[in-house]
């Protein structure tokens, strides 16, 4: 495989990840763009893995979606995800596992919320 076609393959995982987050959020892409200061078909092109985003894009991304800018750089590799730093809690292993759906995420996040409540 090419440096181009693994640098495609990363950028529509970013995509992939960027979607899966503003779904959890229940967020449109028109209102994630929106509160991001994007444009719509950025955002689109962005989640297709069609363009590269600045670090700058990232962040407002991130900060829509109400997470650290340093895990979308992480997942964009743009930040080395081997730190122990980078860990940050039970919520963020499960919105970052691509092997769950977006509602199998909603709902592990409901059930441990429940349990850490009522501690």
């Amino acid at each position: 495989m090419s440096d181009e076609e693994k640098g495609g393959s990363a950028w529509r995982s970013l995509g992939e990840f960027i979607r899966s987050q503003r779904e959890l959020a229940n967020l449109s892409m028109r209102q994630l763009a929106e509160i991001a200061k994007i444009s719509n078909p950025y955002l689109s092109q962005v989640e297709r893995g069609m363009y590269k985003p600045s670090a700058d894009v990232l962040k407002n991304i991130a900060n829509a979606l109400h997470m650290s800018a340093e895990t979308m750089y992480a997942q964009a590799g743009l930040l080395d995800d081997s730190d122990e730093d980078s860990h940050h809690g039970v919520e963020h292993a499960i919105k970052l596992d691509p092997r769950l759906s977006v509602q199998q995420k909603d709902a592990l996040i409901r059930i441990y919320r429940s349990f850490v409540r009522n501690e």
